[in-house]
């Protein structure tokens, strides 16, 4: 298996390029303030996902990586708040994300409190 089988890389990486798509009708004084960190943050979910899956024989390490990942969609979640506070996108999109981010969120957690479900190459994650 690799980690883009995962499904909670799979959905991280969906909704990083929904975010890139969205972030394109912001305004240009955005560029490198908000549309940069929401596009950072967002990949950063499933770039930390695939490393700790590449690092999954060290669960230590492997936890920390979900830690990471988990921290960012945090993050991503609070530049999303700033989008929608802004206008850049709608109440409704924004609960949309949000909501997703959330199940991101516990399937990491699970991951966090249960790293051996993953490094013992369980399906369906």
């Amino acid at each position: 298996m690799s980690f883009e089988k995962l499904i909670v890389f799979q959905k991280s990486y969906e909704l990083a390029m929904e975010i890139f798509q969205a972030t394109k009708q912001f305004p240009k004084e955005e560029a490198y303030a908000l549309t940069d960190q929401l596009r950072r943050s967002s990949r950063s979910v499933c770039a930390n996902i695939a490393e700790g899956y590449r690092k999954r024989v060290y669960p230590k390490v492997f936890v920390a990586k979900m830690l990471d990942s988990d921290g960012e969609c945090s993050e991503t979640i609070v530049h999303l708040m700033f989008a929608k506070d802004c206008g850049y996108i709608s109440p409704d999109s924004f609960l949309d994300f949000r909501s997703r981010y959330e199940e991101i969120g516990k399937i990491l957690g699970s991951l966090i409190r249960h790293p051996d479900t993953l490094i013992n190459y369980k399906q369906g994650i």
